[in-house]
């Protein structure tokens, strides 16, 4: 079963992912003010091809739709897939931040 939760500690952190409690993925994240800045998703490489770095991106939009903050997203997956479904982050992606 995964498990996925934002850990954040004076405004760094990491969206964690969990798969019966082995951490399986996480993405390297801050934020700061109203901005969510997002550095890097890693999935431990015997749990690629599984899906998780997509469920760490949606875990991690969740979180910034319901704390308000606009993404910054520094990281090439993160970005990749705003460019490629742009009206689905439109709400939350901060290109020119």
């Amino acid at each position: 079963m995964e498990k996925l939760e934002v850990v954040l500690e004076n405004g760094r952190g990491e969206v964690q992912l969990f798969l019966d409690e082995q951490k399986a993925g996480k993405m390297d994240i801050a934020v700061a003010g109203d901005k969510l800045t997002v550095y890097h998703t890693e999935v431990d490489p015997q749990f690629e091809g599984k899906g998780f770095g997509r469920l760490l991106l949606q875990r991690m939009v969740a979180y910034a739709r319901e704390n308000g903050l606009q993404v910054i997203p520094l990281c090439s997956y993160v970005l990749a897939q705003f460019k490629r479904r742009p009206d689905e982050y439109q709400d939350i992606w901060s290109p020119n931040a």
